[in-house]
């Protein structure tokens, strides 16, 4: 094998750089070169190729392991936000005995007076703040019997209201976010023919 000639050459500035001419590199055409090159040269391949197979394995790994890591990141914020819920359902179940007691107060009395007008507006602003968590009312009172959101209370035997309707609510009942917190308690209508 020939090496590349190098000469230097003056630049302006007195300093010598050295230049570097391209030289082609040629192989003998010997068959004993060429037979202890491929010998050379083959156990080169065999690490290439076990190196290949390392990296694409180290590679897959690296990509496994982000997956696991973005799967482990999506579960701890849903399990964060459902323990957020949990927390704020249970808040609000302990301040729904407040709510009944405001809706049975505004029901017992129908005369006007400051204090009717002062338990309305405290009603309102506690209905309100609800409805911003996510709290809303069951409907109830005509409506089909639903299993699913009413607990009935009793049945009752009318022909004034059409069969499996509630025809009374007793207790109010309560979604948060389009989940169940407390059924409605009401009288259901049986129409005996």
């Amino acid at each position: 094998m020939n090496r590349s000639n190098r000469r230097f050459m003056s630049r302006g500035n007195g300093k010598t750089e050295p230049e570097q001419l391209d030289v082609e590199h040629e192989l003998p055409a010997s068959d004993e070169t060429s037979e202890e090159t491929r010998s050379a040269v083959q156990p080169i391949e065999g690490e290439l190729g076990k190196l290949r197979a390392e990296r694409d394995s180290l590679v897959d790994r690296v990509a496994r392991l982000q997956a696991e890591f973005e799967n482990a990141r999506k579960r701890a914020v849903r399990e964060q936000q459902e323990y957020r819920d949990f927390a704020l359902s249970d808040a609000i179940k302990t301040l729904l005995p407040v709510v009944d007691s405001f809706d049975l107060a505004l029901q017992s009395s129908t005369e006007k007076s400051e204090l009717r007008s002062g338990i309305e507006l405290i009603n309102k602003q506690l209905h309100d703040a609800l409805g911003k968590l996510g709290l809303k009312q069951i409907p109830a009172k005509g409506e089909p019997f639903d299993p699913r959101f009413h607990e009935a209370i009793e049945m009752v035997d009318t022909n004034e209201a059409e069969d499996q309707h509630i025809i009374d609510e007793l207790q109010r009942g309560y979604k948060l976010k389009e989940r169940l917190l407390r059924p409605a308690m009401v009288r259901v209508a049986r129409n005996s023919k």
